[in-house]
């Protein structure tokens, strides 16, 4: 009978990879430097891709990972997603890859297909898209078995944002690396670099001047726990900024302006008929101010920038508010003067010179009110009278009879009546309107310290 052949698996494995010392395999290379690298020499390797590249099954594969960002494409805060490019470096040991250089022409680093190797089912778990990477990527080789993997990938990870301090916010968003099926007792995980070489390097990458910002790349190593297995893995917390100068100038500083003519419109003359259609202006204008600026705030969520809108809103109905009050005032004033409590002229007259005693109550006929001064320091100058009444002694020299005179000196009382309420609405309108500052300022000024901290 005749001997059965061996098949030709068999001859290239006994051929090409022969057992060397130490339980390592050394490839034979020879004709390398005449006719490049002979594909025959890698075939044993490449057939056995589907199986972990380990000599002993107990004693697990070793993963180094880092990757490079190269640009922050994008962050919705509607859809909670961050849009990223990244450079993902994966560096393994195949025990089953080595030889010689001296016998292989020199040659220490070589370059093969990465879909004839076995690669290590790295996976970001915040990924929540499909994996758009190019096919026919390549790995370098070196003459110790040192494999590395260079993979570019656009990345969709969740994100869970906070944006409580829009446009002034930072967000921390997570990508976790990690294996898919090996646990703990078949791949461990580990750092190619520094995490700070990572973070720097990342930094002088990224060219675009959009709208984010990376601020810094943090790293820690955990393990998670599904049922009795344990899964080795490395989170990388990359913090990033929004640059803020486009919201500033499109929406704070068009509502402070806005803000600022509608306080300063309380310097109009309160007897004029033209501060609340000004006034109301001003608000109608606020609110397509809001309408055509919509686009740009945050679908999702209450930003304090839309608490400073409201409250900006809420100022300016509160101002013509205001405006309303003090008209109301003047048009009562001016018509049917109401009676002035004792109470009230007392404060009147203590506005008017606070270092005097309260006098006491009027007398009947507020014949007592003819101290008053026509002009209170710190409000607005009051309305003209409208007319001038002649005196008593006047009115005698005109020969004018008893019933002429009292109806003078009623006329004369009415007008003085009349001048006090003016005066109290003006001080109204002052005081108001100082309540008006000191509210707005207060408010303002805790907004910016929220958005400081």
């Amino acid at each position: 009978g005749h001997t059965p052949c061996p098949s030709p698996d068999t001859l290239l494995t006994g051929s090409l990879l022969s057992a060397g010392r130490g339980n390592t395999f050394t490839i034979n290379c020879s004709g390398f430097d005449r006719y490049g690298v002979d594909p025959a020499a890698f075939q044993a390797v490449f057939n056995r891709k589907a199986f972990r590249p380990v000599i002993n099954h107990s004693i697990p594969t070793l993963v180094n990972i880092s990757f490079t960002m190269s640009a922050i494409v994008e962050v919705d805060a509607q859809l909670q997603l961050m849009t990223s490019f990244l450079w993902l470096n994966l560096i393994w040991y195949n025990p089953f890859i080595r030889w010689n250089p001296e016998e292989c022409g020199g040659i220490r680093k070589i370059s093969i297909a990465a879909e004839n190797l076995w690669l290590p089912d790295i996976f970001i778990e915040e990924f929540m898209d499909v994996d758009q990477t190019a096919t026919g990527l390549m790995a370098y080789i070196n003459s110790e078995g040192l494999i590395k993997y260079d993979k570019p990938m656009r990345v969709v990870s969740i994100c869970n944002l906070d944006i409580f301090y829009f446009p002034f916010d930072e967000q921390n968003c997570t990508l976790t690396f990690s294996s898919f099926i090996y646990t703990v007792e078949n791949m461990v995980l580990g750092m190619e670099k520094k995490v700070q070489e990572i973070s720097d390097t990342s930094r002088n990458l990224i060219r675009s001047k959009g709208e984010w910002v990376l601020l810094n790349i943090h790293q820690r190593m955990v393990k998670m726990t599904v049922g009795t297995n344990q899964y080795d893995q490395i989170i990388f917390y990359v913090a990033i900024r929004r640059r803020p100068r486009l919201y500033v100038i499109n929406l704070l500083v068009p509502s402070g302006f806005l803000v600022a003519i509608d306080a300063l419109s309380f310097y109009l003359p309160a007897e004029s008929e033209n501060r609340a259609p000004f006034k109301m202006t001003l608000l109608l204008g606020y609110n397509v101010f809001l309408l055509m600026m919509n686009d740009l705030l945050p679908a999702t969520g209450t930003p304090l920038i839309s608490v400073y809108f409201a409250l900006c809103l809420s100022l300016m109905v509160v101002s013509l508010l205001e405006t309303i009050f003090i008209t109301y005032l003047l048009h009562l004033a001016t018509t049917q003067p109401p009676p002035m409590p004792w109470w009230l002229h007392s404060l009147l007259l203590y506005w008017a010179n606070p270092r005097t005693c309260c006098p006491t109550a009027p007398q009947k006929g507020n014949k007592t009110l003819g101290s008053t001064p026509t002009h209170l320091p710190g409000v607005k100058e009051p309305v003209e009278l409208v007319g001038k009444v002649s005196g008593p002694r006047e009115a005698e020299l005109n020969g004018c009879p008893e019933s002429t005179r009292a109806q003078q000196e009623d006329e004369a009382q009415r007008q003085h009546l009349v001048d006090l309420w003016v005066q109290f609405s003006h001080m109204m309108d002052t005081l108001l309107f100082r309540l008006y500052l000191l509210f707005m300022a207060i408010s303002i000024t805790t907004v910016i310290v929220l958005w400081n901290t």
